[in-house]
């Protein structure tokens, strides 16, 4: 008899496995952690989360420990030192994003009170406790994630479409999409009551 847990299916090697096992879908509060997945879902796109997971410490290094104040001040320089930093993605439009978004996020912060007052708002507060079978089940996009790009783009956020949104609320535990067989699922609909 194998003893090994059942996980959802994208998780069958490191880093995925323990991203997987101790964060993905743990509903998140913390205004810095909700930006650090607002810019690596952002960088992200068109690559795969692992990529993203390899390069999370650079990440963090590159980006001053994802210091929103901070990062809304960068300047040219700081601009081409992140475009040549090889642990990180070195495209110039998510480089610019992560800027843009820095600045419409202190805005978000001082309208609501923080980030997380806001975001969790296209939830009602609560996660969503989805039952899929498998991740074959789970939508790329959601009318809450319509609804949450349409709003953040409006707010002059970048790399903000529906399919990263909804990525978003699977990281930060607004929805919990872990596969019903999986050992997570049970232990993530907890922390979300």
């Amino acid at each position: 008899m194998s003893t090994e847990k059942c996980r959802c299916g994208w998780a069958r090697e490191e880093p995925n496995i323990y991203y997987h096992d101790t964060e993905w879908g743990v509903p998140q509060h913390d205004d810095r952690v909700l930006f650090e997945f607002l810019i690596l879902e952002g960088a992200q796109a068109g690559l795969s989360w692992t990529t993203i997971l390899n390069k999370r410490e650079n990440y963090r290094a590159a980006y001053n420990g994802f210091d929103v104040k901070r990062i809304a001040k960068y300047d040219e320089r700081k601009v081409a030192k992140l475009l040549a930093d090889p642990g990180i993605v070195r495209n110039r439009l998510k480089v610019a994003a992560s800027i843009a978004n820095a600045n419409a996020f202190l805005a978000v912060q001082k309208e609501f009170g923080s980030f997380d007052a806001y975001v969790w708002q296209f939830v009602g507060g609560t996660p969503r406790q989805n039952k899929r079978a498998s991740m074959k089940e789970v939508p790329a996009r959601t009318p809450e994630s319509d609804a949450m790009s349409k709003d953040l783009l409006r707010r002059g956020f970048k790399f903000v479409g529906s399919t990263i949104c909804y990525a978003f609320m699977q990281a930060t535990g607004m929805v919990n999409d872990h596969a019903v067989d999986c050992f997570r699922h049970r232990a993530v609909m907890k922390l979300g009551r």
